[in-house]
């Protein structure tokens, strides 16, 4: 009986990324004046009457005890105001509860609170929400590595790599278009500003961090976009080839028609 009692006492955390990025000026004005939101520096309170959600500005939401029919319909209600939204938002889940001896633990996803202050939860889910985006900054970057990994192979195999210039050009501007989005957001992933205002809640942030391995998966994803741009610089060097080989074709063919007519 008190296994059953103590199961059925922890409540759910979903964390959904939504899109790139809430839309500055009226997804706030939204969420302020028609759904009654509060402001937390790049994170907005909606509470729910059970549970509550987190909806930071970069686009994640952190929902603490929502059913999962009132989680979908606040991001249905929300969807029109996040700029470059999701076909299937990415979606990670957790267990919670409060601590019987009021201390702080993370064991196998699930997490023990010491109180019920919402900042508390809010604290937690700034490591929640920056875990998510990070997923999105891997899975963008893993794709594309995956996606032009013919490139090394074919310039092993060939010599040369099987594209035109115009295509190069294209490919290089998606390669670059990806490298500089994660590179321009990766402050996203620094210590929130929040806790300049609550530095007594920073060590449940920094624990949770260091749970959902966020420092590792950071030098992982370092490494693969130095991965993409050993593509951008193996394929600007191509590029650059294939450029001098058509300047030196025209040269030759210039040279044969001016020698043409010179004899006749």
């Amino acid at each position: 009986m008190s296994e059953m009692s103590e199961v059925s006492a922890f409540k759910r955390i979903s964390i959904a990324s939504l899109g790139d990025m809430l839309k500055p000026q009226v997804g706030s004005e939204h969420l302020v004046n028609n759904m009654g939101a509060v402001r937390y520096r790049d994170a907005y309170l909606i509470q729910q009457e059970e549970g509550e959600a987190w909806i930071f500005d970069y686009g994640v939401l952190v929902a603490w005890d929502l059913s999962e029919s009132d989680r979908l319909k606040l991001c249905d209600e929300i969807k029109d105001f996040i700029e470059g939204g999701y076909d299937r938002p990415l979606m990670d889940q957790y267990s919670y509860k409060r601590s019987d001896d009021m201390t702080f633990a993370i064991n196998h996803e699930c997490i023990e609170l010491p109180n019920d202050d919402p900042l508390t939860r809010l604290a937690l889910s700034h490591a929640f929400a920056q875990s998510a985006k990070l997923d999105v900054f891997e899975e963008k970057a893993q794709r594309v590595i995956q996606d032009n990994a013919y490139i090394s192979k074919a310039l092993a195999l060939h010599g040369k790599v099987p594209l035109g210039r115009r295509d190069l050009a294209k490919l290089r501007g998606v390669l670059f278009d990806t490298s500089s989005d994660i590179a321009l957001h990766f402050n996203l992933l620094d210590t929130p500003e929040f806790f300049w205002d609550y530095p007594g809640l920073e060590e449940f942030y920094q624990r949770l961090v260091k749970y959902l391995d966020v420092g590792s998966r950071l030098n992982v994803l370092d490494k693969k976009l130095e991965t993409i741009q050993n593509l951008l610089d193996m394929l600007a060097t191509e590029q650059n080839h294939k450029h001098s080989s058509f300047l030196e074709w025209v040269i030759i063919i210039l040279i044969a028609v001016d020698i043409v007519v010179y004899f006749v």
